[in-house]
């Protein structure tokens, strides 16, 4: 028998991608001071917690409060008029591509949605639609789901912690920073700056002279 008659083997039937690295993100204060609790017992404002298992890692409010802006985000590209939406101009991060048209608000919306469906089990992504998505307060979640008060808070808590690090961490783009998102820039290399590129405004040891005001 030919080839062309050979029946399809796993291998020919489905090809792997490729895989693609992505280095694991390094937190660290300048990407949480700014968003932790200045209240939380566990990081005293700083954001970052420290453990011997799993060394820096940044702290539950960090987390929430990443995800909560997300949350805001989305439910006003969702609650804006239609007619206020627009199309823009993109320009992508790889300095060879071209920029291309699109709608951000609606992009937004469909990566808040898929991304959390993707990462969320059954069970989370019920609580995430009926009081993340519907709005529904937590009396009529829990009548609807038949849990209690504590354990539907405890889940709500832990989807806003995973999906709050998921939305920081997605490589290779990640929908917070939020204007980073919306206002896409075009990234080339690293800039870096040589100290033979710097020009003194004046020669380095000598000091400015002011001008004295003689006495009559």
């Amino acid at each position: 028998m030919g080839p062309m008659n050979e029946a399809p083997t796993k291998e020919t039937k489905f090809k792997r991608r490729p895989e693609v690295l992505v280095e694991p993100m390094e937190w660290n204060r300048s990407e949480t001071l700014a968003l932790a609790a200045h209240s939380c017992t566990r990081c005293h404002g700083v954001g970052l917690s420290y453990s011997s298992r799993s060394g820096t890692a940044p702290c539950q409010c960090v987390l929430r409060n990443i995800f909560r802006a997300c949350h805001v985000r989305f439910r006003q590209c969702l609650e804006k008029e239609k007619h206020l939406c627009k199309v823009t101009l993109n320009h992508c991060s790889s300095p060879n591509s071209r920029p291309t048209w699109g709608r951000k608000d609606e992009e937004y919306m469909a990566d808040f949605f898929l991304v959390s469906r993707r990462f969320l089990d059954e069970e989370e992504f019920r609580v995430f639609r009926f009081h993340l998505l519907l709005g529904a307060d937590w009396k009529l979640c829990c009548r609807r789901l038949n849990t209690d008060r504590g354990t539907f808070f405890h889940t709500v808590y832990r989807i806003q912690e995973k999906l709050g690090r998921v939305f920081r961490e997605l490589a290779p783009f990640s929908l917070y920073p939020l204007d980073e998102y919306f206002n896409s820039t075009r990234r080339a290399d690293a800039v870096s700056l040589h100290p033979c590129c710097l020009i003194p405004i004046r020669p380095i040891g000598s000091r400015p002279v002011v001008p004295t005001l003689k006495a009559a």
